[in-house]
């Protein structure tokens, strides 16, 4: 009977550790059970606004200071992180750009904050949330929101087609989804062209539409998973207080488990910032380039 109870316990502290704050747009209440698209999950927004608000103050302060007099260590590491963005740009996107590589550093900065809010311990927020503010649901981590990341995603894909259009024109890019991958320029089956049409937009199309997909699902997939992974380890931690000497022995595995997993995790967090952020600048340089340059 206490087993089932403790199960019962742990399985509904991890449902309450993944259910968004949400508001139902219809009915104007804040609803844990509502479903749809009318529902917005205004933790995640929250969050993201934040701590894009937070990038930007410390990029406009530091942007003012930069001329003042000798830099700090934080002006010298915002420094190397902006060179670092533009030779990534510079290595990957075809043309000058004065959008390009500030998008780059956004993405990077943005989506990086988002991330380290998953090495902040679980239950704080939630806990300072729910007792100063009466919220009883609240997730910290935009990243692991897949409504965040598609929105991420889409952007860059709208993003997409307006540098196609920019560098390629409207008969460019028409050319390219009528004309690629398959043409056969000369010769007696030059008429099956007119049958390759077809396939080359579906091909076209599934290939534009995987780009965002993939972006936000990789993001999201492991943001969620160590999320998860941290719900599951104060799980383990918290036997420690059931009074027993094997719950004493879990508490100390899973603090244990937590150091090494959130020392991990710190390798994640920037790797997955740098991936959505390369991933954008080569999906824009693709758009920008024809399919008969050289890449």
């Amino acid at each position: 009977m206490a087993a089932a109870e403790a199960r019962e316990d742990s399985g509904q502290y991890v449902l309450h550790h993944l259910t968004n704050l949400k508001l139902d747009l219809r009915s104007m209440k804040i609803d844990p059970d509502a479903t749809g698209f009318w529902v917005l999950n205004i933790d995640s927004i929250a969050f993201a606004v934040i701590l894009g608000a937070l990038f930007l103050f410390f990029m406009i302060r530091v942007g003012r200071k930069a001329n003042t007099g000798v830099p700090s260590g934080f002006e010298n590491f915002i420094e190397m992180v902006v060179e670092f963005v533009q030779g990534q740009v510079k290595d990957i996107y075809p043309h000058a750009n004065s959008l390009v590589a500030p998008l780059g550093l956004t993405i990077f900065a943005w989506v990086l904050l988002m991330n380290f809010m998953d090495v902040v311990p679980i239950d704080w927020l939630p806990y300072i949330g729910e007792h100063a503010f009466g919220l009883h649901h609240l997730r910290i981590v935009p990243s692991t929101d897949i409504n965040i990341t598609f929105g991420l995603s889409l952007s860059v894909f709208v993003l997409m087609y307006i540098f196609s259009f920019k560098y390629k024109g409207v008969i460019g890019l028409g050319k390219e989804f009528l004309t690629h991958p398959f043409f056969i320029p000369s010769g007696p089956l030059v008429v099956l062209n007119v049958l390759l049409v077809p396939v080359n937009v579906i091909l076209r199309l599934v290939e534009d539409i995987a780009k965002p997909v993939s972006l936000a699902l990789r993001l999201f997939g492991n943001l969620f998973a160590g999320e998860l992974i941290f719900v599951l380890i104060a799980i383990m931690a918290g036997q420690a207080f059931n009074g027993t000497v094997s719950g004493a022995a879990l508490g100390f595995a899973g603090f244990l488990t937590q150091l090494v997993w959130a020392g991990f995790h710190m390798l994640v967090i920037p790797l997955q910032a740098f991936v959505f952020m390369i991933l954008t600048i080569v999906y824009l340089a693709s758009a920008a380039q024809s399919h008969g340059e050289d890449h």
